[in-house]
């Protein structure tokens, strides 16, 4: 029984991968956005949010030449994300992909493919190592399979774990390590040197990956204390190779953000990405800008949302039982409730942090055989699951392949000669949806597009109409020079104007032809995706709770749109 119901959650976890969901920004731009574009980090401070880097037509050194927009992180003074992690996960895969469309005479491959290709590389990072690590760190054989089917039917391994998240590679090296670690303790005959190296790889790239890594092995840390004070050759095994990894991660993290610097040059001012992240996130006036929390937020809030009924449960047995519960005495469950209060002293929290817990806490319960929690259990993870692997954001990256399409069939050049004969330019912009991936794009400068893309996120509709206005050329005025003046006009604007945005967005009906009193600018819909839900457009103190769940929900979906401006006839003549 329980290998179908197994099978039959594989299958829901290739759906879900399969599925372009977008759940937050950083699971693009903190990977496959810069391994993509592979920009040359010595241009990255001229890179602003609303710029675009120039496109080039040819392979210039980099491993794809996709449009790129380095974030923050990595285009700072300081850079606090590190390019080691990237390497394995995205940079060889799409290696891999380049070098068989290299052999077939194609430059590169096309965007989606590659975009899918990195979805099915975290699958099966999730299907093997995970499971793997969930069915080792049970010491029960009885509990084993119950526990890898329990873990396999939480909506967070259908979807934060099949997304290109640092938080997901956390996850397995969380799991991994303390696999490692319960392996060393066990190991009482004679030292573990083998074993130790690679925990000290785990820990190197767990920490370079993610600063809050080393929060989850504090406690757990302490069992190797007295193993290593026996055993000295597993602790110079575990010192020795940990340095060798810090080097050789450091030199790629150098590099990276210095190419042209020697290796003299790397010696005397390496940079250690991890210090960079930690001054940054001791700094509350940084952690501001990313939204501040409070303190309560990880346990009342996060744990919750990611649990669900199994967390109903975790509290329940603190109150039922006179004794502390023998299952938050398990180490799994130390390292994932140490690290979820170490965590809840930074004031900026987000569900996806605590990622590394659910796999962990779902392992040491021992779950009710109640039809209640099952009933409960299931709805919840299909609730959540469709929501956040479907239709959260889920138009953006289908929206973003088609928009070369989309460009090419509605867009002329400025002389109305035929597409391809010269470049016609369009400005898309996106307004109140995640940040589009650039890297998405593909290779549309090799077809005589021009793109550029501007992120409105979070504009007000007021201000979002003023930027259209500045790229729709105005009417032509009458008067004897009325066609130099608008020759002069289109001059100084892109052939094609686009936004993007959801359905939901009221502020966009009156520029509809739909509407009775036709403004001068107009939207003509030319693309829809219906698989799409703003949860950032939720305004319950305005609306309502049951008009803004039926503006939302009811009108759910994100469109493209041309933007043209509507001239009298009059003015039409001249």
């Amino acid at each position: 029984m329980w290998r179908r119901t197994y099978l039959l959650l594989l299958v829901i976890r290739i759906y879900f991968t399969l599925s372009p969901s977008y759940l937050h920004p950083d699971e693009n731009f903190q990977g496959p956005e810069v391994v993509a574009g592979k920009l040359n980090p010595s241009s990255r401070f001229c890179m602003t949010a609303s710029s675009l880097p120039p496109r080039r037509s040819g392979n210039d050194g980099r491993l794809l030449s996709y449009p790129s927009r380095l974030p923050w992180e990595f285009t700072a003074e300081n850079p606090i994300r590190s390019a080691f992690p990237l390497w394995p996960t995205y940079d060889v895969p799409i290696s891999l992909l380049k070098w068989f469309y290299t052999e077939t005479g194609t430059v590169n491959p096309p965007s989606q493919l590659v975009y899918y290709v990195l979805r099915g590389v975290m699958f099966l990072l999730s299907f093997v190592l995970e499971d793997w690590a969930v069915y080792e760190l049970v010491p029960y054989p009885r509990h084993r399979r119950a526990t890898v089917v329990l873990v396999a039917s939480s909506y967070v391994t259908w979807t934060y774990q099949t997304h290109t998240f640092s938080n997901a590679l956390e996850t397995l090296l969380v799991a991994w390590g303390l696999v490692l670690i319960r392996r060393i303790v066990a190991n009482k005959q004679r030292s573990s040197v083998f074993s130790c190296a690679v925990l000290s790889f785990i820990a190197v790239a767990g920490i370079f990956n993610r600063i809050t890594f080393p929060a989850f092995f504090v406690i757990p840390g302490l069992q190797l204390l007295p193993y290593f004070w026996r055993k000295p050759a597993s602790f110079v095994s575990f010192v020795g190779f940990g340095l060798l990894f810090l080097c050789i991660t450091v030199i790629v993290d150098t590099a990276f953000y210095r190419p042209s610097a020697s290796f003299r040059d790397i010696l005397r001012a390496p940079i250690i990405t991890p210090i960079n992240n930690l001054l940054y996130n001791s700094d509350s006036s940084n952690l501001a800008l990313h939204g501040l929390h409070p303190r309560y937020q990880h346990f009342l809030v996060n744990l919750p949302q990611l649990l669900g009924p199994a967390y109903v449960v975790m509290i329940l047995s603190f109150w039922s039982l006179p004794a502390i519960p023998s299952w938050s005495k398990d180490m799994r469950a130390v390292s994932a409730l140490s690290a979820t209060m170490l965590l809840s002293i930074v004031p900026h929290q987000e569900p996806r942090f605590l990622i590394p817990c659910v796999p962990l806490l779902l392992s040491c319960l021992r779950i009710p055989k109640s039809r209640w929690f099952l009933a409960a259990w299931v709805i919840f993870n299909a609730a959540l699951g469709f929501l956040m692997g479907v239709y959260h954001q889920g138009g953006i990256v289908p929206a973003q392949l088609a928009i070369p399409s989309i460009i090419s069939a509605n867009a002329v050049t400025p002389n109305g000669a035929p597409l391809g004969s010269a470049p016609v330019s369009a400005v898309v912009l996106w307004w109140k949806t995640y940040s589009p991936p650039l890297w998405l794009l593909g290779d549309s400068a090799n077809h005589s597009l021009d793109i550029e893309s501007r992120d409105l996120m979070g504009m007000s509709g007021p201000e979002m109409d003023k930027e259209l206005r500045k790229l729709i050329p105005s009417c032509p005025s009458r008067n004897k020079n009325g066609a130099e003046d608008l020759d002069t006009e289109l001059a100084r604007h892109p052939d094609a104007v686009f936004i993007v945005a959801p359905k939901s967005a009221k502020y966009l009906d009156s520029y509809t032809k739909l509407e009775s009193d036709r403004p001068d600018l107009e939207l003509h819909e030319l693309w829809s995706y219906s698989k799409h839900i703003n949860m950032d457009d939720l305004d319950f103190g305005t609306d309502g709770i049951i008009s803004t769940l039926r503006r939302v929900i009811g009108r759910r979906g994100l469109a493209v749109w041309a933007v043209r401006r509507h001239c009298t006839r009059e003015t039409d003549e001249i």
